[in-house]
């Protein structure tokens, strides 16, 4: 499916693309609402109508992915809420076998997330992935989420890789629509991001069930 001799550079999402999404989905859907209906008072249902418009103006933010933000406005530890329900990150099947494959190639493999630091640390901890890493990139230390084009570009002018000769997987529409206006040739998307929702359907880019369909040959 991808002609890995014209690719020199891996870009790799990580939360619903190398890490199941349930587990951000159950937490800011589910378990913060619990936690801030008990905290406020409230019943959940009506946690739930306060939060969704906040979640919503935020969303393709640098904000929406800032631990430090939430824990502002919400008033909430929402590092250490996190901590709480960490045994629910998983790895996707066959990402580490992808991961592996990728070790015995020449190709440069960077991690490239909007995940906050502290989310960022709390699931490599978890995970142990951060070995398979050239680097690894968090939008927050260039104060633009991936979305964006202004991120693309610091990213590239630090760190120097060719457009035309690097792959982007992600499973957000957005950022690889980004991804695709900055140049980015290689673009794949996820079908399935969160363990426990049906596959998406999608047309727009190359969209795998998982990491298996696009497996690289060793060189």
């Amino acid at each position: 499916m991808l002609d890995w001799n014209k690719i020199n550079t891996v870009l790799l999402d990580m939360d619903g693309t190398l890490l199941d999404l349930n587990f951000d989905n159950h937490f800011w859907l589910e378990f913060i609402p619990e936690r801030y209906a008990i905290q406020n008072q409230l019943t959940i249902d009506e946690a739930t109508v306060v939060l969704q418009p906040l979640f919503k103006n935020m969303e393709g933010k640098l904000e929406w992915y800032c631990l430090d933000y939430w824990s502002d406005i919400l008033n909430l530890d929402i590092v250490g809420l996190k901590t709480e329900v960490s045994g629910l990150i998983s790895i996707l099947p066959h990402v580490t076998d992808f991961l592996s494959a990728l070790q015995q190639t020449d190709k440069r493999v960077l991690l490239v997330t909007n995940a906050h630091r502290g989310s960022l640390s709390l699931k490599m901890e978890k995970t142990c992935l951060q070995s398979f890493f050239d680097d690894i990139i968090c939008s927050h230390d260039f104060g633009f989420a991936k979305e964006h084009q202004s991120f693309w570009q610091a990213f590239q002018n630090q760190h120097r890789w060719d457009k035309q000769s690097t792959l982007m997987v992600d499973d957000s529409l957005a950022v690889l629509r980004s991804a695709q206006t900055f140049g980015i040739e290689y673009l794949v998307s996820i079908k399935q991001p969160d363990s426990k929702k049906m596959p998406r359907i999608i047309n727009e880019f190359l969209a795998i069930n998982d990491f298996r369909e696009i497996m690289p040959v060793a060189e």
